[in-house]
């Protein structure tokens, strides 16, 4: 039988913890020519207007244009915006988008190198909650997407259903 995304006749894999990020907005830098320079002007940009950025994302679209998403801590949007804003024309982008009102979930490890099943497990359990991913990030020993904050909780009780994990870490922006 499968509740949550999870087949109840598996076992639960095991991981580190599941994290929530509430308060941040993602912001979106689209349609960037091929230029190695583009993310050290970027990055750098938001770094000198003391934006933090939490999770990012850089991908290419089919039109061979770069693509850059950033989840910051809302606080910071109207700063990274203008930042955003100062070097687009520098770039090339033709758009600088945004979302409010997100928050970042995460599954971290350690040891997800050797643990394939937990992305697909992640994003099976959300779905079977009725939840879409608004951006998706990995690394080594972690798994974050972002969704609109309305389906945080929802999203927070479909991962500890997927996995048996000892630590629920809330954390909230500056703020709230």
């Amino acid at each position: 039988m499968v509740i949550g995304g999870v087949d109840r006749m598996e076992e639960k894999i095991k991981v580190g913890g599941i994290m929530e990020s509430a308060g941040r907005a993602i912001v979106k830098l689209l349609s960037i020519p091929d230029r190695a320079d583009a993310a050290g002007l970027i990055l750098g940009s938001l770094g000198r207007q003391s934006v933090n950025i939490e999770f990012l994302v850089e991908s290419t679209d089919l039109d061979g244009f770069s693509n850059f998403t950033f989840c910051i801590d809302e606080g910071d949007l109207e700063r990274a915006l203008t930042a955003l804003e100062s070097v687009k024309a520098e770039v090339g982008a033709k758009v600088v988008t945004y979302v409010p009102d997100v928050s970042v979930v995460s599954v971290f490890g350690p040891h997800f190198r050797e643990k394939p099943r937990i992305s697909g497990a992640m994003f099976s359990a959300l779905a079977a909650s009725g939840i879409n991913s608004l951006a998706i990030s990995t690394s080594i020993s972690s798994v974050s997407c972002v969704v609109a904050s309305q389906y945080i909780d929802a999203a927070l009780d479909a991962l500890y259903g997927a996995f048996e994990a000892p630590h629920r870490v809330r954390q909230r922006a500056k703020g709230y």
